[in-house]
Order: structure tokens, then C-alpha cells, then sequence
């Protein structure tokens, strides 16, 4: 079974998938959670102190980071692996492929923007609460206990470079998704002529709905930043 996952293309996109499912249902998660933070600041710091230093949540953390390696890994190696199967092929390609969309043709490009985004995401959020907790300290470096996440919203998204790199990178988690939650399911024999339209659909609301769910957060809390009357302030 190891050998099927790691030497046979079929197993390494098995692998792409199921790691793929894994993460979109976290990132759903993430996006519901921080909706949560427009609504209810204090709700949202309950649920920041349940997903802290606590063990379940180390342990989800682990998992999580490990899961994103293996995807991130597998798709390199697919992609090396296509490459050098085209092999003179590629450069022989002159008109747009039918069928084919931008996205799928970039994955890799797009891998690489969202894991920067990550690594920048880690930076301000991961290392500002959990870490700080695992260290021992009541603080981070900005003067906030670990725990007050919704301070920690209002104060990234108050930075108008981060608002634009935020939205950057969940432009870039739209493009891949509109291709890879529709992938999965192809890898796992469930599209066919009929089903496949409708997964591409279901794609692009998933994708969608990660987006807006997302940009509503950094926007609603940047227009707070501008405007006081917004934060309720008036």
C-alpha cells in the first residue's frame, strides 16, 4: 500500500485528495470561526482560549501541519513528474487547450502564493497565540494576551498592506479551489459526464464562499480601523 501511495501517479493523487478534503474542511472551519469575530469579539476570544495551548489542539495543530507538507510535497513531485512526462511536448503547444482552465494549469503557482500566505498568516496569528501560550507567557509581542484574538484582528487589519495581502491571498485560495475540490472528487471516480459539470459548480460556490467569508473579516474590521462610528463608537 505505501509503495501504491508513493510510486504509482494514481496513489499520489489519491494522497493530493484526500490531504486536499482534509484541508478544505479546515479551511471552512477557519473561515466559520473567524466570521464569529465580526458578530461577537468576546465569542470569539472563548473560542481562541478552547483552541489555545490545550492538548487536543496541539495535537490538531501537529496533524494539520504535517497534512499540509504531504500536499504540498505530492504536488511538487506530480508536477515534476508531468513535467518530465511531456518532455519535448511542451514545447510544441500553441493554442489554448479546450476544457482546461487557467487554474489547473497553474496549481503549483498558486500552492506556492497560498503557503506564503500561510507562512505570513503563522507570523501573525499562530506565533502571537498559541506560541506565546506554549512559551509560558500572558502576552505576545504587540502587549495582547494570547488569548484576545479579536484585538489581534483589529490590529493586523487596521494595516492597509496587510488588507491588500490578505486579499491577494485568498484571490489566489479561490483559483485553487475552483480546481482542486472539483479534482478530488475526479480522483476518486466520482465525476463523470454527468456529475462533472456539477462539481465544477460545486467548486466554484465552495471557492467562493471561502472568499467572501474570508474578505469580510479583513474588510469589516479594516472600515472599523477608518471609521470609529463603525466599531460603534457613536
Amino acid at each position: 500500500m505505501s509503495c501504491f501511495l508513493c510510486n504509482s501517479s494514481v496513489g499520489k493523487k489519491l494522497v493530493m485528495s484526500v490531504s486536499g478534503c482534509v484541508l478544505v474542511l479546515f479551511i471552512l472551519f477557519h473561515m466559520s470561526m473567524n466570521l464569529t469575530a465580526i458578530f461577537s469579539p468576546e465569542a470569539y476570544n472563548t473560542i481562541c482560549s478552547l483552541l489555545g495551548a490545550n492538548w487536543y489542539a496541539l495535537v490538531a495543530t501537529a496533524g494539520l501541519a504535517a497534512i499540509v507538507a504531504l500536499h504540498f510535497i505530492y504536488a511538487i513531485v506530480l508536477t515534476l513528474n508531468n513535467y518530465r512526462a511531456r518532455g519535448s511536448q511542451r514545447y510544441e503547444v500553441t493554442v489554448k487547450e479546450r476544457g482546461v482552465s487557467w487554474a489547473s494549469k497553474n496549481m503549483l503557482v498558486l500552492g506556492f502564493i497560498v503557503v506564503g500566505g500561510l507562512a505570513l498568516h503563522l507570523f501573525n496569528f499562530w506565533a502571537k497565540m498559541q506560541l506565546v501560550e506554549l512559551t509560558g507567557s500572558h502576552v505576545n509581542s504587540l502587549g495582547y494576551a494570547p488569548t484576545d484574538g479579536a484585538t489581534l484582528i483589529a490590529y493586523t487589519f487596521s494595516q492597509w498592506y496587510y488588507v491588500l495581502i490578505y486579499l491577494v491571498w485568498f484571490a489566489a485560495l479561490w483559483f485553487h479551489l475552483t480546481h482542486g475540490v472539483w479534482s478530488m472528487f475526479q480522483t476518486a471516480g466520482w465525476a463523470n459526464d454527468t456529475w462533472y459539470p456539477r462539481l465544477k459548480c460545486i467548486a466554484n460556490i465552495v471557492a467562493t464562499i471561502v472568499f467572501l467569508g474570508f474578505a469580510a473579516v479583513v474588510a469589516i474590521y479594516f472600515a472599523k480601523s477608518l471609521c470609529p462610528c463603525c466599531a460603534g463608537a457613536c
